[in-house]
């Protein structure tokens, strides 16, 4: 973390000398009607003045951007100002009190001190109604995009190469969350992923040329912690539904994954501890070629008989949609 912290610091020195400013890459929020929970990242960058925040980060070049650590920040939410500081990596996570209205709403972000000010930006939050107890809890890795993301070298291929219009859509599932959408038009749809904030634009264009309904992306920070050199991304997804348990006590989540990875374990944890929270899980098959490069499956047996909540495994959107119509959700 040291020499982390030693190279970040060497390397916005360098840029603050080359005359270049500070820039606020505004990622979606969400929240209730009483506070609203803020994310976004202030960088250093080589942003032309004719980009937007969200269009100048395209595969390799959302990893040239310097965090600013402890950046000051602005936040503008109607006529309510907070002050608010980034952490170490840049990265803007706050919660804030102010009243809303259920729905879409747009705050405006700026850095702020003496010679530090950049162009504000608005970001999108969204507000969910107390009287829409059902939402859904999305993977994106191999859930609504086929990736091969634990395999290092595709998966640098992907990040740094690829951008969203080469990465392939999940068959079916992009018309499944429309489904779920237009049976729950107040449902909040939030993309979990242990994916890197870097790749937060690139993610985001992805789900919004495919269709999928627009939601939150709660990513994490590559960066070393104290006990590990990577942050381990179980344990990313782990505090995130916690986090949701306990803002929102009375919403049942449908929890979406697949069994590449450890979304079973996750899951299935979490709805032992929360079964009121957790509405149904769905987890998706991966092929046999799609488990290869995911570096196998999660595990062979089922886990629908380890706790009470109702499970369904297919291998893509149509099938999920069957199992959520005879569970009644559709």
């Amino acid at each position: 973390m040291r020499i982390d912290s030693a190279v970040r610091e060497f390397r916005e020195q360098r840029a603050r000398r080359r005359g270049r400013v500070p820039l606020v890459v505004p990622y979606t929020g969400y929240g209730s009607t009483s506070w609203v929970r803020v994310l976004g990242r202030v960088l250093i960058t080589t942003q032309l003045p004719s980009e937007s925040p969200q269009e100048s980060f395209r595969g390799w070049r959302s990893f040239t951007g310097i965090p600013i650590d402890g950046a000051p920040v602005r936040v503008e939410i109607g006529d309510t100002v907070h002050h608010v500081v980034a952490d170490s990596g840049g990265v803007i996570d706050v919660r804030v009190a102010v009243e809303l209205t259920p729905g879409w709403h747009r705050i405006v972000l700026r850095t702020e001190g003496a010679g530090a000010e950049s162009a504000p930006v608005e970001a999108p939050v969204f507000v969910l109604d107390p009287a829409a107890p059902f939402g859904v809890v999305s993977d994106i890795d191999d859930t609504v995009m086929v990736t091969a993301l634990p395999r290092p070298l595709l998966a640098a291929w992907n990040t740094f190469v690829l951008n969203e219009h080469a990465r392939t859509p999940t068959p079916g599932m992009a018309v499944l969350y429309d489904r779920i959408r237009r049976t729950h038009p107040a449902a909040p749809f939030l993309y979990l992923s242990t994916g890197a904030w870097n790749v937060a634009p690139t993610l985001r264009r992805f789900l919004g040329r495919n269709l999928y309904p627009p939601g939150p992306l709660l990513l994490t920070d590559w960066g070393p912690t104290p006990d590990r050199v990577f942050r381990s991304g179980r344990a990313h997804k782990i505090e995130q539904l916690e986090r949701l348990s306990e803002e929102f006590p009375d919403m049942r989540w449908l929890l979406i994954g697949d069994d590449g990875q450890h979304d079973e374990e996750t899951y299935s944890g979490f709805a032992a501890e929360h079964p009121e929270n957790v509405a149904a899980i769905c987890i998706r098959q991966l092929s046999a070629g799609e488990a290869v490069l995911a570096g196998g499956r999660s595990k062979e047996d089922r886990r629908e008989e380890t706790t009470s909540v109702s499970w369904a495994y297919a291998p893509d959107g149509g099938g999920f949609a069957v199992a959520l119509e005879e569970m009644g959700l559709l």
